[in-house]
């Protein structure tokens, strides 16, 4: 592959990341709202690991793809 080219299967794997990050992102912080929002059910206590986890794997989502996308732009 020449120098200054671009890898476009690397960058289309990084942009599909990138599009699972953006639903993801809204429905954890939608699950965040909510669950502070209903503080006195039992479901708070279920929940909010699973939103707490769900979050760092959004972040960890979001960084893989950025890293995917730069690596393919600049490698």
């Amino acid at each position: 592959m020449p120098r200054g080219h671009t890898d476009k299967k690397l960058l289309l794997k990084g942009i599909k990341y990138m599009a699972f990050v953006i639903p993801l992102l809204i429905l954890t912080t939608y699950i965040f709202t909510f669950i502070f929002l209903n503080k006195e059910t039992r479901l708070f206590y279920i929940l909010l690991p699973l939103a707490i986890l769900g979050m760092a794997g959004t972040i960890w989502l979001g960084f893989k793809g950025l890293k995917t996308i730069m690596k393919a732009v600049f490698h």
